[in-house]
């Protein structure tokens, strides 16, 4: 099934980028030099890249390979004949550093520190409110970022939230786009995060020339492994 995505999204998209950006690419908004809302990274000790633990099953298109990248740095790389295409980052943060998402916690009813019941439909419902206020926030940053380096140039866009699997955990799908005012897409990015009881998992790939990691050089080529990474994120081995 996803092939034959693959397939006619590649069709669609030779013949309709940049002119139909804003059918291929939904409402979503812009990102560049500003970061997520204030948390302190979880230190990334010689243990070497995390997606070589977390990684499940990875369909990808046909001629297409997806590994973790060599290294300790936290990305995964999607390639094909050799060539790199993209990659996509995960950051991990230890909720004791993380007052703001505590907050966010106690908000929705959950006492930071207290034990995750992942099946708990209550538990899942709380999780889920926190993290929809973390994309709000999040939004909202990258919204004020875009309104003073874009102007009225580009049209700052943003995916409504989702909720979706990302391993065994609940978590949101997010994303943000800035869409050219004459046609085409300036950027546009996608995002998962979840919440493990004492980390949060931030996964986020883009295109955007102003992204150093976690980035893909054609739009084209983030737009046909869309699907793909959605479905990575649903296997990923989560919680560790």
């Amino acid at each position: 099934m996803l092939r034959l995505y693959h397939l006619l999204l590649g069709s669609i998209l030779v013949v309709s980028v940049p002119l139909g950006a804003k059918f291929i690419l939904p409402q979503f908004s812009p990102p560049k030099a500003i970061k997520p809302p204030t948390v302190a990274k979880l230190p990334n000790p010689k243990e070497g890249n995390i997606w070589q633990k977390i990684l499940g099953n990875t369909a990808v298109p046909t001629n297409w390979q997806v590994a973790a990248c060599e290294g300790n740095a936290p990305l995964l790389c999607i390639s094909s004949k050799g060539e790199r295409l993209g990659t996509v980052e995960i950051n991990v943060y230890p909720l004791a550093n993380n007052e703001d998402f505590q907050k966010k916690l106690v908000a929705a009813g959950i006492t930071p520190g207290s034990q995750a019941d992942y099946q708990n439909p209550k538990y899942q419902t709380q999780v889920l409110s926190a993290l929809k206020a973390w994309v709000t926030e999040h939004y909202a940053a990258f919204e004020k970022d875009r309104q003073t380096e874009y102007g009225r140039e580009i049209t700052f866009s943003t995916y409504p939230p989702q909720q979706v699997p990302i391993g065994k955990l609940q978590g949101i799908r997010y994303g943000f786009a800035g869409l050219k005012q004459k046609g085409g897409v300036q950027e546009q990015h996608i995002g998962h995060v979840a919440f493990d009881g004492t980390r949060i998992y931030v996964i986020t790939t883009a295109f955007d020339t102003g992204s150093q990691t976690g980035k893909f050089d054609k739009l084209e080529n983030l737009a046909i492994f869309q699907p793909y990474l959605y479905a990575i994120a649903a296997d990923l081995r989560l919680p560790q």
